[in-house]
């Protein structure tokens, strides 16, 4: 496994990390036993970064990953991220609100403190122009989130702070430029340069390559996330969480699923796009970690010998630019 450097911080993230959301079901599920099996799996393969929310599942994720990573023996070698979203009513007090979330949270995994606290709202020039979002003020202002991660982190609870790079365009440079977050998590995958302006699904006005390059010139750790599309690159269908989310909605989930066959046919036997994605990711793009769902252990094994193959060739890349808008 390659690790990697988070930002400008101290950590060493491997280049596949582990995802514990709602779209592959596994961790917000009762399969026990393959959430066992696979969490055993990605820290054999040397996954050390493993990441869920407090959203998740109303928090089943956390409890799931906790015990998982309790019963693999593997807490004190592993880095864990969870986040905090804060609804239109925390605004009011969101130290506060923060910290209710976070206790709970800690709770739930069952550990002292984690690696990484993220806000999971999107950032936007004013509140609710997409759903939950905040605005810039809420973020970095006194009395918000920034402060409040501050004061987690000053008693040892919290390592670093990361935000979802959702949001408006302005919004977004300015959560960068305020040198305050070691890392942040931006969609990318290999259908983002072909995606015309469904690239940059999630936000307003945001290109998320150049949001990923300016992230890594101000020291911010780029986190990949949706490197698979939610599944749509490995021709899976639509999960429960894709036809109800407002974020990335099942419509641009079909379209997702009808470029990734156009891909699949351009590429003809070489790869699948899936694997073909995790190597643009992973290698040709400035990120730290490819941040997947995976379903099963036989997905990390894929995924970490996609890594292994290394970045796409110029041939490919030029396969790609030829499917561009």
């Amino acid at each position: 496994m390659e690790y990697r450097k988070l930002g400008h911080s101290a950590l060493r993230v491997s280049a596949i990390s582990f995802g514990a959301g709602p779209v592959s079901g596994l961790m917000v599920g009762k399969a026990t036993e393959r959430q066992n099996d696979t969490i055993a799996v990605a820290t054999e393969h040397g996954v050390n970064w493993f990441d869920t929310a407090a959203t998740y599942g109303n928090g089943i994720s956390e409890s799931c990953l906790g015990r998982a990573l309790l019963t693999a023996n593997c807490l004190d070698h592993v880095q864990i991220a969870t986040k905090v979203r804060l609804q239109p009513q925390d605004l009011d007090d969101i130290p506060n609100a923060i910290r209710h979330s976070f206790e709970l949270s800690r709770n739930r995994l069952g550990v002292n403190r984690v690696s990484l606290l993220q806000l999971h709202n999107s950032v936007t020039s004013r509140r609710g122009d997409l759903p939950s979002s905040i605005c810039v003020s809420d973020v970095i202002g006194s009395n918000g989130v920034a402060a409040a991660f501050e004061q987690l982190r000053r008693q040892g609870l919290v390592q670093h702070f990361g935000f979802t790079g959702l949001g408006d365009r302005k919004s977004l440079t300015a959560i960068v430029d305020s040198k305050i977050f070691t890392a942040a998590q931006i969609p990318l995958n290999v259908l983002t340069p072909i995606a015309g302006q469904d690239s940059s699904a999630g936000s307003i006005n945001v290109n998320y390559l150049e949001l990923a390059e300016h992230c890594q010139a101000k020291g911010v750790g780029v986190i990949a996330i949706r490197v698979l599309a939610g599944g749509a690159l490995s021709q899976q269908p639509a999960s429960p969480h894709t036809r109800k989310t407002k974020f990335f909605t099942h419509e641009l989930f079909q379209r997702d699923r009808a470029r990734a066959h156009a891909l699949q046919c351009a590429f003809e036997q070489q790869m699948s796009v899936s694997v073909a994605s995790i190597r643009y990711v992973t290698g040709n793009l400035p990120v730290s970690t490819a941040l997947i769902g995976f379903a099963n252990a036989g997905q990390i094994t894929e995924a970490v010998q996609a890594v292994a193959e290394g970045p796409l060739d110029d041939d490919t890349l030029t396969t790609l630019d030829s499917l561009s808008p």
